[in-house]
């Protein structure tokens, strides 16, 4: 990906020193080849001196805009009112305020550019209505206020055309900043999936051992320490699958995990994993994963809702059967877990484990349903588009 380099000050002070030579050429060529009859025998230095003062503040028209701006208008007025550049010329120093209007639009608050604007307006009719008024007319009104309005209608355009500039990289930023903070809400909300997901099943299936444990430590101490060891697995793999997790927020600062490495990201390989755990805990889990190539990112979040399905059933159907099916074969991928448990009572509390699989799923445009089987039990059921990821 190819990285967009703004010009540095040095190039773009380059470029306006550039530019102001254009102007001063262009205004200096207007003051020697169209002089007024009046003026005919004023000596060149003069016309020199006066495009210098009009075109030599565009050169620093990034630094100080509003001081550029008043320079040049006042010089343009001045060279209207002695003469030194006939109106029918005029349009040469206005090109020169038109450019510093442009950048008084673009780079001023709204209120001081627009108190700009009308004083350049009022100065350069009032000094065009000026001579007009005390010359020897060599036009009608009709055609001075003709020449007035368009040289009027040059600068509000040059004005409108940067403030339009500034409204729309003021939009761009708006939308980088937009932009920037929904990735940062998107991750979040990802994350506390993820968390969500391994705190969810780990807990659970903690919260089952240490009930067993409880239950029959005087009586049965050998099944109390078999407890006390899934508690403990159980622990080590949630807090090394947190570690993973922190690892990936941290590995842009350099940091890495406390083990030297991280673990794999889990999918379905892990789930013969998943349902050995979910043994301990007196649910049967059987897995069926059929041939088919598996996108990674896909591949996560179906072992996720995997995870969180049998940790429902752990915590609310326990002791019962499982059965996970994952069919990547088709066109969309398919998960399907079912189980034979007993219905648990509704809480009005629960159910931020089905939104979070139904939010899963609707990343990738998928469907999902949830709900009771008629032969009993409760039935979870996934499809997420191949080419989502």
């Amino acid at each position: 990906m190819s990285t967009l380099i703004s010009p540095g000050p040095r190039l773009l002070a380059a470029v306006d020193v550039v530019v102001a030579a254009v102007v001063l050429a262009a205004v200096a060529y207007a003051a020697l080849d169209a002089q007024a009859p009046a003026t005919a025998g004023e000596p060149e230095w003069l016309s020199w001196v006066a495009a210098t003062a009009v075109a030599a503040p565009v050169a620093v028209r990034r630094f100080r805009p509003l001081a550029a701006l008043a320079v040049s208008t006042v010089a343009t007025a001045v060279c209207l009112l002695s003469g030194v550049i006939p109106t029918v010329a005029v349009g040469a120093p206005l090109f020169a305020v038109g450019i510093e209007l442009y950048t008084v639009g673009r780079g001023e608050p709204r209120d001081r550019s627009v108190r700009a604007l009308a004083a350049c307006l009022a100065v350069f009719l009032g000094a065009g209505v000026l001579r007009r008024t005390f010359e020897v007319p060599f036009e009608s009104w009709l055609e001075t206020l003709y020449g007035l309005g368009f040289g009027a209608l040059m600068l509000a355009t040059a004005w409108t055309v940067g403030v339009t500039a500034r409204m729309r990289q003021s939009y761009a930023e708006r939308a980088v900043a937009q932009t920037a903070r929904q990735a940062v809400a998107d991750e979040r909300l990802r994350i506390a999936r993820e968390l969500h997901d391994i705190v969810a099943h780990s807990l659970s299936l903690i919260a089952v051992q240490a009930g067993i444990g409880n239950h029959v430590a005087a009586s049965r101490p050998e099944e109390a320490r078999e407890a006390l060891r899934v508690i403990e697995s159980t622990s080590r793999r949630s807090l090394a699958e947190m570690r993973q997790l922190l690892g990936v927020l941290r590995s842009d600062a350099g940091a890495s995990d406390v083990d030297g490495a991280l673990a794999p990201v889990p999918g379905p390989a892990a789930l013969a994993e998943l349902a050995a755990r979910a043994a301990e805990a007196g649910v049967s889990v059987s897995v069926e994963v059929r041939e088919g190539d598996l996108p990674e990112g896909v591949g996560v979040s179906v072992y996720r809702i995997v995870q969180e399905s049998v940790t429902n059933v752990v915590r609310h159907a326990a002791p019962a059967r499982c059965h996970v099916l994952v069919d990547p074969s088709g066109e969309d991928v398919r998960v399907e877990v079912t189980n034979d448990g007993p219905l648990a009572r509704p809480n009005p509390h629960a159910g931020l484990g089905l939104i979070g699989m139904r939010e899963r799923v609707a990343v990738f445009g998928g469907t999902f349903t949830a709900g009771p089987r008629p032969e009993g039990g409760f039935r979870v059921a996934a499809s997420i588009p191949r080419g989502a990821s």
